[in-house]
């Protein structure tokens, strides 16, 4: 069995870091672009910045002394796949199983 995602879904929980997530969508984006966008100001961005990037959800490239900002695909792609495994879809072309219940009087269900 594979370790559950729990750290890295708690960092995607945190509102700021959402809104942090969302701002990196489709864009590669520095620091100060990301408090623009994010309206996150210093120091909590650099808090909640260093959090993404613990559970591996942002990735980095520096330029000369900007640090740019963008979204790890592959992993978050694995945690959606992970996250679709727990949907349990129900099998449409069969009728849901039922069982009588022990000590209970059960009646016939009329559809």
């Amino acid at each position: 069995m594979t370790m559950a995602p729990i750290e890295e879904f708690k960092a995607i929980g945190h509102p700021v870091r959402y809104r942090i997530l969302q701002a990196l969508v489709g864009a590669e984006r520095n620091v100060g672009e990301i408090e623009e966008v994010a309206e996150v100001g210093q120091p909590s961005l650099s808090q909640q910045l260093a959090v993404l990037r613990s559970a591996d959800l942002v990735e980095t490239r520096k330029d000369a002394k900007l640090v740019y900002y963008r979204l790890n695909q592959k992993r978050l792609s694995s945690l959606a796949i992970a996250l679709a495994k727990l949907i349990d879809e129900p099998d449409v072309h069969s009728p849901p199983k039922r069982s009588a219940s022990p000590g209970t009087a059960n009646f016939a269900r009329i559809d």
